[in-house]
């Protein structure tokens, strides 16, 4: 009999693969609170740039651990694009998303508008409107803002508020919510 780990596999890989096979098996949370506790084995986040085109789909953390490529492939994904700069997303944030992306029970993707922001980005989108926070918890990969086309901007901010884990802004004259991992509070209409 052959040793797997001597094969050149590792169970951590052999999850990963199977997990990401098996994305239509994944269980459904009936509460994004509990989600957000460990209610599950497996997190997958599904998101779309209509900035790079790019799309992402996969599963980033399993068994109680966060997969180190997925969140490199997240942390790229949800860069600032206008100045091609990555930072490290908070996790609390991917949770939050992911969650409520769940109690919306929809296979849409998010529309990404907005992910970690540089200095530079966030004070010239500051320059250009009132609502930019001048300490926005985007230039720290602690927040984004998100718009689905089958769900409303208070569908979406609801099933985000339900997490009762950061903060939620309504953006309803914009068709988008903000998503962060800071104090819980809500905004916005």
């Amino acid at each position: 009999m052959t040793d797997i780990s001597s094969a050149g596999f590792t169970r951590r890989g052999i999850l990963a693969a199977f997990a990401a096979t098996a994305v239509t098996a994944a269980p459904t949370y009936s509460k994004a609170a509990g989600f957000l506790r460990g209610g599950g084995d497996i997190r997958r986040i599904h998101m779309y740039s209509g900035r790079t085109g790019e799309t992402i789909d996969m599963i980033y953390w399993i068994d109680g651990k966060y997969i180190k490529d997925g969140m490199r492939e997240v942390n790229y994904f949800m860069r600032d694009w206008r100045q091609d700069s990555a930072t490290n997303m908070d996790t609390r944030t991917i949770d939050i998303m992911a969650a409520a992306h769940n109690q919306l029970n929809t296979s849409e993707p998010y529309l990404l508008l907005s992910g970690y922001r540089t200095a530079k980005t966030n004070a010239m989108l500051r320059a250009r409107s009132g609502g930019v926070a001048k300490k926005s918890l985007h230039m720290k990969g602690q927040a984004a803002d998100l718009r689905l086309k089958s769900r409303s901007v208070s569908q979406i901010a609801r099933a985000a508020a339900a997490c009762r884990a950061g903060g939620v802004g309504r953006y309803s004259s914009s068709n988008f919510v903000h998503m962060d991992c800071g104090a819980v509070r809500t905004w916005g209409r």
